[in-house]
């Protein structure tokens, strides 16, 4: 970056912000870009919250009343546990007086752990057909189950009805949830239950091809011959009824322990497995049933070909034979292992899908962690906006009545002449009509130009204006560019008069503007006054948004400050101050680029008082494209950020600097950073909601706020006595508008954060902006 020049072209040593100016501009893009990313990174984790709770992606259909004709009869009439061994589809029966114990739907945080221990409890294995997403979000319980002794199989990520799903949608179900199990609990495995399955003749035309591929991919599919049917809740006593099986015979039966309440299959468990036992049975996995048959040499138990071995060990992540001691604590197998300790099913997991499951654990840990943590403080924030809208509501009315009431007064009206500032960098095209605006002034003014190094012909621009307008009292001073601050501080240095008017140089004043500015100083308190800027512009889309902005959220919040006696930010484009008050603060500070929130905040802290006017309007021209205004909001945002850290020690201040510290400051960290971060997240969670939950409910909330929004808009509209047709951007703002400015304040939060440095920055003005009378409309 090059040296300043002055207007006569000598160099001068360059700013502290301007030094920092080029490190600066450099970093810019990667915090946008890390801002950006922030924000998908959230967008990420609600959507794999919702996914994991089938809210996204979820099908809630189930298939009843197809037909079966291409279902071969000896598989419908066949036993509970299917296989393609060989590429041929055989069933296998359990064997008499055996039970297949099996749990659907887990693993649950309640009622699991208590189904483990009451199998602990009695010795006795079971199957257990896992949902992907419940495993991923309940890892724990999984390995206990595993190192207990216990067979897993695969019920699904999402419980999905797989017959309404394409090839890709099973594939990825299975693979997710082969992921979760590796994670959990370092095994794959080859059992497979489909959701909503039951026995075998209720396979159909739809569900027969997914299992016959499943099959052929070395996959076990899994059904009942005798269900529990706790899910109806009908009772300890026949749930154990149901699911006892006549005559001696084997069975696979089906309990559930997660999907709902399960205190009945819990009640019911224990005293089952002790009537079973008492009548002599034995309890097994899907797997020792498979090994039982194999053992008796029978038919449907013929070992896999070598091609359907190998399609096994590829769907469950690796070979039998590669099988590590993970799965069975020694002396704690119950079911039947294979040589390395796994349950025949299980297959340990090695290589990337190993480490693949891990980082899939700890992507749904963030999720389900930060989820609860963002939803509790959205429901604060929430809180919060809600009844800092119900505060302006109140303390702006009460502020009006206060103000207008017929005896109110500052005190003797102020008359004297004051000085009116006016910094202008490179502003030909605005300079005369904002000297055209103070040359209407009711109250005697003295008029001084700081040209901050212009290289437009502003000075001579001024010069011919005031000379045109018959203007005596104008002074134009030129320095070398400096900064804004700087400007203002030689123009307060050269001021003739114990009160000073500040304004920006693409701004125009009303006649009445300087003397209602100044009337607060009839009360020796008062050391500064924040007018009520306006934007002038307002005729495009942008100019209105910042035009609801201004009245809404500038105006309507300085009311609030005013009665609590904390403002925070006089506006730069109107704000009138005790001269000898600048000055005992040292004048504009360099240090941060809010300059006015700087002044504001240090004049609280030198015991001054600093109020509102409203009635002192100033029409200043707004940003006419989004690049300029995120560059202005930007700098408003990070100097906003660095005056309040600058004045930290307010916090443990006393008198005026500690009230502002104690109450200013917190609201300004609230209302303008805290909850702006926040609210990006209630736009996700509102869109996330519409499209996945519920959409009338999720709509009719937005509703609500965006019409109390409207409520407050309308209020301060009518304070102020303005049009309310602007108000009929107001739901576009919501959707566009808004969502700019929180990334601005993101992006700001980021810069702080990185310990970055911003320069001021100059705007392109247009000069649209004319005298009040035409501003008005």
């Amino acid at each position: 970056m090059t040296a300043p020049t002055s207007a006569r072209g000598r160099r001068r040593a360059p700013s502290r912000i301007e030094r920092a100016a080029g490190r600066a501009a450099a970093l810019q893009k990667p915090r946008v870009i890390l801002a950006l990313l922030l924000l998908l990174a959230l967008t990420c984790v609600l959507l794999l919250d919702g996914y994991l709770r089938a809210e996204v992606g979820g099908d809630q259909r189930v298939r009843t009343g197809a037909g079966s004709g291409d279902v071969p009869d000896r598989i419908l009439n066949g036993g509970p546990i299917l296989t393609f061994r060989g590429g041929r589809a055989t069933t296998v029966s359990v064997p008499s007086k055996t039970i297949a114990l099996t749990f659907d739907d887990g693993p649950d945080p309640t009622y699991t752990p208590q189904v483990l221990k009451i199998l602990d409890r009695y010795d006795v294995p079971a199957t257990f057909f896992l949902v992907g997403s419940m495993v991923s979000r309940h890892p724990g319980i999984v390995k206990t189950m595993v190192d207990q002794g216990n067979e897993v199989g695969i019920h699904t990520f999402t419980h999905v009805d797989l017959s309404y799903q394409s090839n890709a949608r099973v594939n990825r179900e299975m693979r997710q949830t082969q992921l979760a199990l590796a994670g959990a609990a370092g095994i794959t495995t080859t059992l497979f239950r489909a959701p909503y399955s039951s026995e075998t003749d209720a396979i159909d035309d739809y569900s027969w091809p997914v299992y016959r591929k499943l099959g052929e991919e070395g996959y076990t599919s899994v059904f009942v011959d005798t269900d529990s049917d706790d899910w109806k809740k009908p009772g300890a006593s026949k749930i154990i009824d149901w699911a006892t099986p006549k005559k001696g015979k084997g069975a696979s039966v089906l309990f559930h322990d997660a999907g709902g309440e399960r205190t009945q299959t819990i009640e019911a468990l224990p005293r089952y497995i002790e009537k079973m036992k008492a009548k002599g049975y034995t309890f097994t996995t899907i797997s020792g049933v498979v090994e039982k048959q194999d053992t008796a040499g029978e038919p449907s138990a013929t070992p896999a070909s070598g091609a359907a071995s190998g399609a096994a060990s590829g769907a469950a992540g690796t070979s039998a034979g590669q099988g590590a001691e993970t799965g069975v604590r020694p002396g704690t197998a119950r079911g039947d292992t294979t040589a390395g300790g796994l349950q025949a099913a299980h297959r340990a997991a090695t290589g990337m899908t190993l480490y693949e499951g891990k980082a899939l654990l700890v992507a749904v840990a963030i999720a389900e962690w930060a989820l609860p943590v963002l939803s509790g403080l959205l429901l604060v924030v929430g809180v919060a906006v809600m009844g800092r809208f119900g505060l302006m509501l109140l303390v702006a009315r009460r502020h009006h009545r206060l103000r207008n009431r017929r005896r109110f007064s500052w005190g003797p009206a102020v008359t004297g002449p004051v000085s009116v500032i006016v910094p202008a960098y490179n502003e030909k095209e605005c300079i005369a009509n904002t000297l055209e605006s103070l040359a209407r002034s009711t109250h005697p003014i003295e008029i001084v130009v700081v040209d901050d190094g212009s290289t437009d012909g502003t000075s001579e621009i001024a010069r011919a204006a005031a000379d045109g307008l018959g203007m005596a009292d104008v002074r134009i001073l030129r320095q070398e560019n400096a900064g804004k601050p700087a400007a203002l501080n030689n123009g307060v240095r050269s001021a003739s008069h114990d009160i000073v008017v500040m304004m920006d140089g693409d701004t125009v004043f009303e006649p009445e503007t300087v003397r209602h500015l100044v009337q607060p100083f009839a009360d020796p308190e008062v050391g500064a006054v924040a007018g009520n800027a306006k934007v002038g512009n307002r005729d495009t889309v942008i100019g209105a948004w910042q035009h609801i902005e201004y009245v809404m959220g500038f105006n309507l919040d300085r009311r609030m400050y005013d009665l609590l006696r904390c403002m925070p930010t006089i506006p730069g484009a109107v704000g009138a101050f005790r001269r000898d008050a600048v000055l005992e603060v040292g004048g504009m500070s360099e240090d941060t680029l809010a300059e006015d929130t700087d002044i504001t905040i240090a004049l609280h802290r030198a015991g001054r008082r600093v109020v509102y006017q409203e009635h002192a309007r100033a029409w200043t021209e707004a940003p006419g494209s989004l690049r300029q205004l995120w560059s202005q909001r930007y700098r408003w945002s990070y100097g906003t950020m660095q005056a309040l850290w600058k004045h930290r020690k307010s916090l443990t201040d006393k008198g005026p600097s500690g009230r502002f510290g104690r109450v200013g400051m917190p609201l300004v960290v609230l209302f303008q950073i805290v909850t702006p971060l926040f609210a990006p997240l209630i736009d996700v969670f509102t869109v996330y909601s519409m499209i996945f939950v519920d959409l009338q409910a999720a709509l009719l909330a937005w509703l609500a706020v965006l019409g109390v929004q409207l409520t407050c808009a309308a209020y301060a509209f009518r304070l102020d006595r303005e049009k309310y047709r602007y108000l009929l951007m107001m739901p576009l703002q919501q959707l566009a508008y808004r969502q700019m400015m929180y990334l601005v304040l993101i992006h700001s939060c980021v810069t702080a954060l990185t310990g970055g440095r911003l320069r001021w920055q100059k705007l392109k003005r247009t000069g649209e902006v004319g005298t009040p009378a035409g501003a008005n409309g």
